[in-house]
């Protein structure tokens, strides 16, 4: 699916609300072409019946008129609320489903990929650039007024002749088609700015992540000097962003006032109230391209949000379901390795073991052979197969905001209370739990802020125990305790391990975890012999 097909599936979800909002537009546009016109005709035969004369003054119907000026606001109100509601129903609709298609999109994308969108690129793409497409849906109306200006003011302007009628349509028509040609030429700035929007993100959530260290480090100008780089290119973008719409702005209003004044001075012979009627029923139907022309000046940012939307899209892959459930026999480099072992895979830094470990996970693309499972080869199995024969613990413990419970259940979405209790405990970390304030309902921040780094460790820990899969993959699981936290930790695995019959695959540089594993795989070198 790609987002111009999502965003037509969306525009045909929405058609009766936009229907409603096109229809809303044109009645807009007719009520006030129809309001500036009576308003013309109706002052200026006033002034000219007051100056006739007490008796002309008071034969004036001035009732009927201001009754209709006045009915003619009302219903332009009403119709512009009709709009802005059915237009923005619409927008919010579409953008509320199209924000986690395009989640779906991130986590469908090779890992290389969405794993390389940053946090605040991440929210440019999911907030910017999809805000940018909610003028696709609330600019859509814009047509009808137009459509709708033009026939009411082409009916009254021929009022006061077809030369007048002629003039208003071609002011019209030249600020649409010069406005269209400058929107082709002129979108780059809007494109910058939408590039140096998501830049400014991204680069205020990499300094607010490494606030800590820059303090440290006493690197808070540098931090600020680069902060302030990226947004003065913003900046910089706006500005030139905002000259650009300055000419849209000007273009309409020159168009308006030439539509006036042409008509003005075209139905002169009609007499003064049929001139003002015309004249001000141009200037009318000239702003009722205002929407239009703003949709115009949007349309750099717009195409250049759609375009880095579309790049993720263009990356997702299709999923395939799960091919059934593999048996716990591994074969990994010729080397075979049976249910329950427990294996310590060693080597020095860079040697690429957690890159296998990610490799089993799906988060990395095999070599076809390398990986044999259950008699299949892991290239060819789907990645929700290999992720329901491995449970892991990253060694980076990423956990999101929210509770215990929450993250916890990120394994298993329907764990009972005991079963939760049970992963904590084996993980060495139910006590520290109970003490919280809510326990298992305990907010716990961004990214477990309220939790040590060993804590945070060990809840990641306790969430792989509570995945169902034959095999456990613990990467530094020891990584950030001390050393008789470590030892409760390599106790309770222990006992987990006996109890369950899991196998595991663990990296550890604490040797009072590595003394679990009764085999040792020497991964730069490709050899499974026992610990011993």
């Amino acid at each position: 699916m790609t987002l111009h097909r999502l965003i037509a599936a969306e525009r045909r979800r929405e058609r009766r609300r936009l229907r409603q909002a096109g229809v809303c537009a044109a009645a807009i546009a007719i009520a006030s072409v129809l309001l500036l016109a009576l308003s013309g005709w109706f002052l200026t035969a006033a002034a000219l019946a007051g100056g006739a004369g007490i008796v002309a003054a008071q034969a004036f119907n001035y009732m009927l008129p201001s009754a209709m000026i006045r009915l003619l606001a009302i219903a332009r109100t009403g119709a512009r609320y009709g709009e802005r509601l059915a237009s923005h129903g619409a927008a919010f609709g579409a953008l509320a489903r199209l924000r986690p298609a395009l989640y779906r999109a991130v986590t469908a994308a090779p890992p290389f990929i969405a794993l390389a969108l940053g946090r605040g690129e991440a929210t440019a793409r999911l907030i910017g650039d999809v805000d940018a497409v909610e003028w696709r849906f609330v600019r859509l109306s814009g047509p009808w007024g137009v459509a709708a200006a033009l026939v009411s003011g082409a009916v009254l302007t021929s009022l006061g002749g077809w030369l007048s009628m002629v003039a208003t349509l071609a002011c019209v028509g030249g600020a649409l088609g010069l406005a269209h040609a400058w929107a082709d030429q002129l979108e780059q700035p809007g494109r910058a700015v939408q590039e140096a929007t998501g830049a400014l993100r991204e680069e205020v959530a990499a300094m607010g992540g490494a606030a800590a260290e820059l303090r440290c480090f006493a690197l808070e100008d540098w931090a600020t000097t680069r902060i302030a780089a990226v947004s003065d290119r913003l900046a910089e973008a706006q500005a030139q962003q905002a000259a650009v719409a300055a000419r849209f702005e000007a273009l309409h209003a020159i168009s308006v006032a030439l539509a006036a004044t042409s008509a003005l001075v075209l139905s002169a012979g009609a007499g003064a109230p049929i001139a003002a009627l015309a004249a001000l029923a141009a200037a009318m139907t000239a702003d009722a391209t205002a929407p239009i022309l703003r949709a115009m000046t949007e349309r750099g940012r717009l195409r250049e949000a759609e375009a880095r939307l579309e790049t993720l899209f263009a990356a997702a892959e299709e999923r395939p379901a799960a091919d059934g459930a593999c048996d716990a026999n591994l074969i990994i480099d010729g080397t075979s390795f049976a249910p329950g072992w427990r294996i310590a895979l060693t080597g020095p830094s860079g040697c690429g073991k957690t890159t296998l470990v990610e490799g089993l996970l799906a988060l990395r693309p095999f070599s076809p052979g390398r990986v044999i499972i259950g008699g299949r080869d892991a290239a060819s199995l789907a990645p929700a197969t290999l992720r329901a024969t491995f449970a892991w613990a990253p060694q980076d413990a990423a956990l999101m905001a929210g509770t215990v419970r929450d993250n916890l259940r990120l394994a298993d979405d329907h764990a009972g209370e005991d079963r939760l209790w049970q992963a904590l405990r084996d993980a060495a970390l139910d006590d520290v739990v109970r003490a919280l304030p809510a326990g298992l309902d305990t907010w716990l921040g961004e990214d477990g802020a309220r939790l040590s780094g060993g804590e945070r460790r060990r809840l990641s820990l306790a969430r792989a125990y509570l995945a169902d899969a034959p095999w456990l993959l613990l990467d530094e699981p020891g990584e950030g305790l001390d050393a008789a936290v470590a030892a409760q930790v390599a106790r309770r695995m222990d006992a987990r391990l006996k109890r369950t019959g899991q196998g595991m695959i663990l990296i550890s540089h604490r040797p009072v975890l590595s003394a679990l594993c009764d085999r040792q795989w020497v991964a730069d070198g490709g050899t499974c012999r026992s610990a011993a």
